[in-house]
């Protein structure tokens, strides 16, 4: 039989619901000995919390009352000063009800009436923290006995029994109301049922990550669109995708793709995690996560499954998509036509070196400042290891330009390969998405991109590891 640990699950928060199709809400509480003025009523979403209602106190009893129902979830009675809360349970069944507490200890002082759900649920919260108690004292006495082996097999007995009867009681509360939220929530919360997998230690740990992997959702459906507005849900699925994933974009694109792939494209669930997670990856500060981005917009947003998105925002979505997809990495980077000092032309494909540092700065440019010495010095160690820097100085009009050769002869850099664009003709601005300055991109000898806006501070080790993985792969 398998062990839940007590104090795991006490912490469990829970939630309820499913859309009430009309009759409005009210739910009165009533706090003996609460006398501030106001208290809220708020909900999870995602991972954040929103207050859906305020309402003013009345000699302790407050009624939160709507026209509409709400929406299902799990939601909380905010008490100021201290924001002490509880949490009740919202579902089609359950709109309509009566809580009872005290100001002191509200969460454990809890009396609902009018609610079978919220009676379930404090029943099986009264239940675990009944049994609390015993778990403590018996894993103080464990520590106070450490090293006895005798005693401590004695005690270890005693906690599985509890554990066996916390057991017992979830499994009768499953078959009895195996509809309820509650159920749900304590089903959402049991361990998989790991087979027994032979091999070494290194491939043991590899046949159970990949079993929990694809068996991580068997216990939590996460379709229900009562678990939307719950803290838990969120963490598992960024678990899922942030943790037991492989962080490569392409896996990570795979592991959203699954989790998209098993919601109702028209579900609440489903726009609420693609728009999380296009948002996530457009903001990433993480080389290369931009090519999950680029997958989303394609896979979704250009494809019309995302409906709800404005014109002139997706618009935006998928220019920066168009934009972005060039210079990922592993793709060839776009080639420039841009000029020497002496007008004579020079292209970004033609330069022969095993790497190639495309370096876009500003001669006024205050990071430019600071980032030129460092690159300074990072050429003077790799120059002879076959990296060359082809430094593009943002500046369009002829009479600015010339700052830009001023700058190089007064920092004594012009050993590096210096271009300009004069009227920006080749568009390098736009192509290479160079929204602001210093920008690095980092090629290999067939132009590939290696890395990419990183910084100058960066580029050392990062060479050193390029490098040094080159010669692994001539020299295995």
């Amino acid at each position: 039989m398998k062990k839940r640990f007590i104090l795991l699950a006490l912490t469990t928060i829970f939630s309820l619901g499913n859309l009430l199709a009309n009759g409005g809400y009210e739910i009165t509480i009533k706090v003996k000995g609460f006398t501030q003025s106001e208290a809220y009523l708020a909900y999870h979403y995602g991972d954040k919390q929103y207050i859906k209602d305020t309402v003013q106190n009345n000699a302790g009893t407050l009624i939160f009352a709507g026209d509409e129902p709400l929406d299902p979830g799990f939601y909380l009675v905010v008490l100021p000063p201290n924001n002490d809360f509880f949490q009740v349970l919202v579902d089609d069944n359950n709109q309509r009800f009566t809580v009872e507490t005290t100001v002191e200890n509200p969460a454990q002082n809890v009396k609902v009436t009018g609610s079978e759900e919220n009676e379930l649920f404090y029943g099986y919260l009264d239940y675990l923290s009944g049994k609390r108690p015993m778990v403590e004292q018996i894993q103080q006495q464990m520590q106070a006995n450490e090293g006895n082996e005798a005693k401590t097999k004695e005690l270890q007995s005693k906690l599985d029994e509890l554990n066996d009867q916390v057991v017992t009681y979830q499994e009768d509360l499953l078959k009895k109301y195996p509809k309820s939220f509650t159920a749900a929530i304590i089903l959402s919360g049991q361990p998989l049922d790991m087979p027994e997998f032979t091999g070494t230690d290194e491939e043991l740990q590899v046949k159970k990550w990949e079993y929990t992997k694809a068996h991580y959702f068997d216990n939590l459906d996460i379709t229900d669109p009562r678990m939307l507005r719950t803290p838990f849900l969120f963490q598992r699925i960024d678990y899922f995708v942030n943790k037991l994933q492989v962080q490569h974009p392409d896996s990570l694109a795979k592991a959203i793709d699954y989790v998209l792939g098993r919601l109702d494209p028209t579900s609440e669930t489903f726009k609420y995690y693609l728009i999380h997670f296009l948002n996530n990856y457009a903001t990433s500060k993480i080389v290369g996560m931009d090519a999950v981005y680029v997958h989303l917009a394609e896979k979704y947003y250009a494809t019309g499954m995302a409906p709800w998105t404005e014109e002139e925002q997706l618009k935006k979505i998928l220019d920066n998509a168009n934009t972005l997809k060039p210079l990922l990495i592993g793709k060839k980077a776009p080639n420039l036509k841009l000029q020497k000092k002496d007008g004579s032309p020079v292209e970004l494909h033609a330069l022969d070196s095993e790497y190639t540092v495309l370096y876009f700065w500003r001669y006024d440019c205050g990071h430019c400042k600071k980032s030129t010495p460092v690159m300074k010095e990072f050429y003077d160690k790799f120059k002879d290891k076959g990296v060359k820097i082809m430094a593009v100085c943002v500046k369009g009009n002829p009479d600015d330009i010339g700052g830009c050769w001023d700058y190089i002869e007064e920092n004594e850099i012009s050993d590096w390969l210096h271009t300009v664009d004069p009227y920006f003709r080749s568009r390098f601005p736009t192509i290479y998405d160079v929204k602001s300055t210093p920008q690095i991109y980092v090629l290999d000898r067939n132009k590939e991109i290696i890395s990419k806006k990183i910084d100058a501070e960066q580029l050392e080790e990062l060479m050193n590891h390029i490098i040094e993985q080159k010669a692994k792969e001539i020299n295995p």
